[in-house]
């Protein structure tokens, strides 16, 4: 891999998320429904046409060793790139019962979303390079990675609905013992100095869930995106541009949770199917396309089945 390679990718995502913060979101404002779901159809059409540039890198030799045919990795980055987004809408879940839980102003949850997923952008491409010299080093960590994903799916299949503990969240207990929190939220600020103390406000306390809410789930799509390809690139790439559009999406979602109530159950068996294939990579190979198309079947049945459901229980008025 050539180092300007990563360099321009780099400074691409940057000049993204500029573009979001200064441009974009400039001003305390809460997103309509149709702007949140223009931009997010903005970030999905740039995530899925940077297979093209994914192809075109491994065609001219710029990326990979050689070895991956450019038409296998294009296909490796979107099936990567589902999965992460897949797996992301149930991190999005989990958000919008924090935001709850502590009752943040419409207006306020897009800077908390805004730095929530910087910190995510740098723990995934630590984690993606731990990750990698651990498969590259010791085969058997395939087998791990499989049984954790597997295991993640079982316990994703009993788990009841998810309940926000602010009080056994073990990094906000930390950042309490340092500073104490303002009883009301100071606008966008994280903190405020009073009487020469400075006070986190109830946005930084938000924030820090949001993170360590970030951290569990990245655990679980960090293998999951391994079982898809081992290529550094491809992995981290699909995972920044999964991240990236977040904030509009969530936007999108918080407005329509309620009737993805079989989304959960198709991350399930996703999960499962991953797992299973990264315990039999180094016995069997499942192709690419292949895995998109199972991928793909998977999460359709899951929103053709949600739509349906919230159909019939609008007729039966329920």
């Amino acid at each position: 891999m050539h180092l300007g390679i990563w360099i321009g990718f780099i400074a691409l995502i940057i000049g993204l998320l500029i573009l979001d913060l200064i441009v974009v979101h400039r001003r305390d404002h809460t997103p309509t429904f149709k702007e949140a779901s223009l931009w997010s159809a903005l970030w999905i059409s740039l995530g899925l046409a940077f297979s093209l540039v994914i192809y075109k890198l491994y065609a001219m030799g710029l990326a990979g060793d050689g070895t991956l045919a450019p038409r296998v990795a294009a296909f490796q980055y979107l099936t990567a790139y589902v999965v992460e987004e897949s797996l992301s809408v149930d991190n999005l879940f989990v958000f919008a019962l924090i935001f709850s839980r502590f009752s943040v102003p419409l207006e306020l949850q897009h800077p908390v979303l805004f730095w929530g997923i910087l910190g995510a952008l740098i723990l995934r491409g630590i984690m993606i390079g731990v990750g990698a010299v651990l498969l590259s080093r010791f085969s058997w960590m395939t087998y791990i990675f499989g049984g954790f994903l597997i295991f993640t799916a079982a316990r994703l299949l009993v788990a009841r609905r998810e309940e926000i503990h602010p009080e056994g969240n073990l990094l906000l207990r930390t950042a309490r013992r340092f500073f104490p929190v303002t009883k009301h939220f100071e606008g966008r600020r994280f903190f405020v100095r009073r009487e020469h103390k400075l006070y986190m406000t109830p946005l930084f306390v938000v924030l820090l869930m949001v993170e360590s809410t970030d951290v569990v789930f990245a655990v679980d799509s960090i293998p999951a995106v391994f079982a898809v390809t081992r290529e550094p690139m491809i992995v981290f790439t699909s995972n920044v541009f999964a991240i990236l559009g977040l904030r509009a999406l969530f936007t999108v979602l918080a407005r329509a949770i309620h009737r993805f109530k079989y989304l959960k159950t198709s991350l399930v068996f996703l999960l499962a199917y991953v797992g299973v294939k990264m315990l039999l990579a180094e016995h069997y190979h499942i192709p690419a396309p292949v895995s998109l198309a199972i991928i793909g079947g998977i999460l359709t049945v899951g929103v053709i089945a949600s739509v349906r459901s919230s159909a019939a229980d609008a007729e039966s008025g329920t």
